[in-house]
C-alpha cells in the first residue's frame, strides 16, 4: 500500500472465500513503535487487512507519543491540547486513506490500541463515528479534552467498543476504565467491557478473548 498519513507497518487480509476483508487499525502506547502492537497482527482474524500506525511526535531513539502530557502530584495529567488534535487528524486521515485504497467501507473499518493508542482509538469513535464501525481500548483512559468535541448520540447508534482494563494496573488506573465503561453505557453503542487481573499490560486470554470480538464482530 502506498504512503498515509502516518508511518505504518502492515499484514495484508485473507478472508475466507465468500467472507467480505475488513480493517484493523492500530496505534501504540507512549514512547513506543508501530512495531509494538504489529506483535499481535498472528492473533488476529485472517479477513482483517493490519495496519500498525506510528505516532507523530518522537519523545527518543524508536520512541514517539501521540501527544506529551504531564501529571501532578495528586495523578491530574494535563495533555498538549495542540499536539492531541494534530494527531487525531492525523490518525482520521491514515484511517481513510487506508480504507480507500484498500477498497473496504467504513463499515468494516475497526481502531484499535493500547494505553495511549487506546485513547486515540476511544477519541476517533467519538468524533469521527462516520469513518468506522468500532473501537477497542486496551489499558486507556477518556480525553476530557475530546468530549466538547463528540459526535451527536445519534451518530454512534450501532457502533461497538471494546474497552478491557487490568484490576493492577499502575499506570492507568481502573477507575479509568469504569469512566469509559460509564460513559459508554449513556450512549447508544454495543459495549464489551471486561477485567482482567493483571498490570498495565496486554493479559493472554484478555487477547484471545478481545481477537474473538472482533472475529464475531466481522460474522
Amino acid at each position: 500500500m502506498t504512503d498515509l498519513s502516518l508511518s505504518f507497518l502492515e499484514r495484508p487480509a485473507e478472508p475466507e472465500p465468500g467472507r467480505a476483508p475488513w480493517l484493523l487499525v492500530l496505534m501504540h502506547g507512549v514512547g513506543s513503535n508501530e512495531h509494538d502492537l504489529m506483535g499481535l497482527a498472528p492473533f488476529v482474524p485472517a479477513q482483517f487487512h493490519v495496519i500498525s500506525l506510528r505516532a507523530p511526535f518522537v519523545m527518543g531513539p524508536g520512541a514517539y507519543a501521540w501527544f506529551q502530557f504531564t501529571v501532578d502530584a495528586d495523578g491530574t495529567r494535563h495533555i498538549d491540547v495542540q499536539q492531541e488534535q494534530q494527531a487525531r487528524k492525523l490518525v482520521q486521515q491514515a484511517v481513510e486513506q487506508a480504507a480507500r485504497l484498500l477498497d473496504i467501507p467504513s463499515e468494516r473499518v475497526v481502531v484499535g490500541g493500547f494505553s495511549q493508542g487506546g485513547i486515540m482509538a476511544l477519541s476517533q469513535l467519538l468524533t469521527q463515528p462516520q469513518t468506522l464501525r468500532a473501537a477497542m481500548a486496551w489499558h486507556s483512559r477518556l480525553l476530557p479534552e475530546v468530549l466538547p468535541q463528540q459526535a451527536p448520540d445519534a451518530a454512534l447508534a450501532g457502533k461497538s467498543l471494546w474497552v478491557s482494563h487490568g484490576t493492577y494496573d499502575n499506570v492507568i488506573p481502573l477507575t479509568s476504565a469504569h469512566a469509559i465503561r460509564d460513559r459508554a453505557k449513556r450512549l447508544p453503542l454495543n459495549l464489551c467491557y471486561q477485567e482482567y487481573p493483571g498490570a498495565h499490560e496486554i493479559r493472554p486470554e484478555e487477547l484471545r478473548a478481545s481477537m474473538q470480538w472482533l472475529e464475531d464482530l466481522a460474522r
